[in-house]
């Protein structure tokens, strides 16, 4: 069944759910070993890597269950408003230095004001003139013209998360919805920016919740996908959630290579709680990660990860 759906899938077919369910009840280390080679066959030796800095913490009225940052937690965390120009851009020309491909501002909150979308266009625009660094942006459900002013100002790509799939979401989120989101996808490619969307394992979901939202981003003609893996933080609704193991970690990584073959399966948050660091995620289809700290946890350095990947045969480049 691996062969068959591994031949299909670079023959230009596109994989069922159904064949992702059968798949995902195969031989892990074959199923990760035929993702490997997946990844090798569509899209080479390439590896995107990116760096995030929180442009504005905490006191967020949503209610998203695994979230240190919204004002329903009691979380332990830092509280802020948006961050000066300066402090941002030092921190662009830092990562740009130390290779990274990719930066994004993420800011807490359903939503930014008009006003804080403009000091942001600001710092976007002065990120651009003054570093080599591609820009990316995650600012919660804005609007299309809010969008169009951040391509204006250098932002090339735009995150928002599904988080899981349609059917388990309610049991994360009930400020806003499933459809919130996706309408903000669209916005913002319509607006022409590209997207970077993916979610977080580990929450209670299933398989099965897991390939959906692979299937529903593959609609959706995303092609880079952050896969989070949660960290049970303290304070949060979800603190009591068993840790996922790296082997489920590893399955999903294989099942979304499948799944959607030509995108940039990102390790995001939560990559520091493997033991590997990912690096057996690395070798399961997966070919880009978010370096440096998270939002509100310790990450791990740039200098490691680029050993980690050079050692893995992998060539730091844009993956577009």
């Amino acid at each position: 069944m691996i062969k068959q759906c591994y031949d299909k899938v670079t023959q230009g077919g596109r994989l069922t759910k159904e064949e992702l369910m059968t798949l995902s009840k195969g031989p892990l280390e074959e199923l990760c070993q035929a993702a490997d080679a997946l990844r090798k066959e569509v899209l080479g030796h390439g590896f995107d890597m990116c760096a995030i800095i929180n442009g504005k913490s905490g006191r967020c009225p949503e209610d998203c269950k695994y979230c240190a940052q919204s004002i329903r937690a009691q979380a332990d965390i830092e509280e802020y408003p948006l961050l000066s120009s300066e402090k941002i851009i030092k921190e662009a020309s830092y990562h740009q230095g130390k290779g990274v491909l990719r930066f994004s501002i993420v800011t807490s909150g359903k939503r930014l004001s008009d006003g804080e979308v403009d000091r942001l266009c600001e710092t976007y625009q002065a990120m651009k003139d003054q570093c080599d660094i591609s820009l990316c942006a995650s600012h919660g459900l804005l609007t299309e013209s809010q969008f169009r002013r951040l391509k204006k100002a250098g932002v090339s790509r735009y995150h928002n998360n599904l988080e899981t799939s349609r059917r388990f979401f309610p049991r994360i989120c009930g400020t806003h919805s499933y459809d919130d989101k996706i309408r903000t996808i669209r916005m913002a490619q319509a607006a022409g920016l590209t997207v970077c969307s993916g979610g977080i394992i580990g929450m209670g979901e299933t398989v099965e919740d897991r390939v959906d939202l692979a299937l529903e981003l593959r609609e959706l003609g995303i092609r880079s996908i952050p896969i989070n893996i949660l960290n049970p933080i303290q304070g949060t609704p979800l603190e009591h959630q068993t840790r996922l193991s790296a082997k489920e970690v590893c399955k999903t990584v294989a099942l979304f290579r499948f799944a959607v073959p030509g995108a940039a399966i990102r390790l995001a948050g939560g990559r520091g709680l493997l033991a590997d660091k990912g690096r057996s995620a690395f070798c399961s289809g997966a070919n880009a990660a978010i370096s440096g700290d998270m939002l509100t946890t310790a990450g791990i350095s740039i200098e490691q990860d680029m050993a980690m990947v050079k050692r893995l045969g992998f060539e730091v480049k844009p993956h577009e």
